[in-house]
């Protein structure tokens, strides 16, 4: 008797095998501290831009996150927080305390010109930021 897996478990299977690349993994911890758009993800990941969308757009295929458009800004936010958890819970069992890792991004934030991290404070600040972002 040949064994069929559980359509429940493939889909187990097919979400751990979306959000396991180190990014995407950085993507959902940033995301779950609050949106953000893609500027601000630059800052905090340290990586290109075209490089962070490609990521962005597996997980937003996968319905892990949602974006919205803002004027010129598109500002990413988990769609299924449970993912959060999920991510935080796996670096506990991998002995990374997940609250080094988001103090370490709050940190790297830290000057990051983009609508969230410096609201209105002026139109020049928001230019800093490259603002077109998917």
């Amino acid at each position: 008797m040949d064994y069929i897996p559980d359509l429940n478990i493939l889909q187990v299977s097919e979400l751990l095998q979306v959000i396991s690349p180190q990014t995407r993994l950085e993507i959902i911890l940033a995301i779950g501290m609050g949106e953000a758009c893609v500027c601000h993800l630059e800052r905090v990941l340290k990586q290109r831009q075209a490089y962070i969308s490609q990521h962005l757009m597996a997980l937003r295929e996968a319905g892990v996150i949602a974006a919205r458009r803002d004027g010129r800004y598109i500002f990413y936010r988990l769609e299924r927080p449970a993912v959060l958890a999920l991510v935080q819970q796996a670096m506990r069992i991998a002995g990374q305390p997940p609250e080094a890792l988001l103090e370490s991004m709050r940190l790297a934030a830290q000057g990051c010109n983009c609508p969230t991290c410096a609201p209105a404070e002026d139109s020049a600040a928001g230019q800093a930021c490259s603002g077109q972002n998917e």
